[in-house]
């Protein structure tokens, strides 16, 4: 089934997006129902509307505005009505179309969505300084003005308090130029090469996964005994020249060098927690091994469990590649 693959980065801006108060987050595609169902629950979305025409996208758009202040996010042609339609289109630049971007009133000139966290966690900041430095800054004013027509503020002292007043709400305004609790942790140079690094390795081991899903499947074969333990010795062969290096690297270069981001060991012991899963059943894959090479082939009472180590295997790789993806690899642009 051919479909798109998730970004990365989109669920961390997803969350971030309700961090900073958007409420209600909708998907409206042109895709089939199915893989936009898959997608919406994966992040989850508050709905989803699939197999939508550009006039579809406008009429759900302003349905949304009938609820509320609308955000559209899009980038391709068919997208341009629907961004003009909600009261506030944001276009992704780098890659949609010129349309789009025509007819959204912010463009993203980066291809990641999650840069929409960041600017509506830096606007909401924003506007909140300000409401504060401006209604601080009258009731400071009335209340010395209040004090000086009672003849308890003397001219003088009352325009020197003035002035103290206004550079006390410019210094408050200022706070909006420092980075904000919730803006993008800084990585250091060597930790986003070793990002880099390790998503490239993610992608060269998706066919290691592929390996562990097969010789599992060829288990299941009764006819297939010598195909079946050649399949077991090549992952054996994966695993300890490939992945669990791997995994060893991520756990003793990556995860050190993310710690000071993410606020301390704490923040990876759960993926540490992974890896040692991984490594645990790795073991007892080539412990399997072992026992069919001394006997020369593989008894049935092993199909049963050395079956279940490769499919638990499988799972669990894919969900942690997929949540170092999400979690660590998103940081880095």
């Amino acid at each position: 089934m051919l479909r798109d693959p998730l970004r990365h980065d989109a669920p961390r801006a997803l969350r971030r997006l309700r961090t900073v108060g958007i409420d209600r987050i909708v998907m409206l595609t042109g895709d089939r129902p199915e893989p936009a169902r898959e997608i919406g629950a994966v992040l989850g979305l508050d709905g989803v509307r699939a197999e939508l025409t550009p006039a579809d996208k406008v009429a759900a758009v302003r349905a949304e505005r009938g609820r509320a202040v609308t955000v559209m996010v899009g980038d391709g042609v068919n997208d341009a009505p629907a961004l003009a339609a909600a009261d506030v289109g944001v276009a992704m630049g780098a890659r949609g179309s010129t349309a789009s971007s025509e007819a959204a009133d912010i463009v993203l000139t980066t291809d990641r969505v999650d840069r929409l966290a960041d600017a509506t966690s830096i606007a909401v900041r924003s506007r909140r300084i300000a409401v504060q430095s401006a209604l601080g800054g009258m009731l400071l004013s009335l209340v010395a003005m209040g004090a000086a027509a009672v003849g308890l503020l003397p001219p003088a002292v009352g325009a020197l308090l003035q002035e103290g007043i206004d550079v006390a709400v410019i210094l408050n305004a200022l706070r909006a130029l420092r980075v904000g609790q919730g803006a993008r942790p800084a990585l250091e140079p060597a930790a986003e090469a070793l990002i880099h690094r390790f998503a490239a390795e993610h992608e060269d081991l998706q066919d290691v996964l592929q390996a562990v899903r097969d010789a599992a499947a060829r288990l299941s074969d009764p006819g297939g005994d010598g195909q079946a333990l050649e399949s077991v010795r090549e992952v054996d062969r994966l695993l300890t020249e490939r992945l669990l290096p791997h995994e060893y690297a991520e756990e003793h270069q990556l995860y050190p060098a993310l710690e000071p981001v993410l606020g301390g060991p704490e923040a990876t012991a759960t993926m540490s927690r992974a890896h040692a899963e991984i490594e645990r059943l790795a073991g007892r894959v080539a412990a399997h091994l072992a026992l069919a090479e001394a006997r020369g082939a593989l008894e049935p009472e092993q199909l049963e469990d050395l079956r279940a180590c490769l499919y638990g295997l499988h799972t669990v790789l894919r969900l942690h590649f997929t949540q170092e993806e999400e979690n660590y690899f998103s940081l880095a642009p």
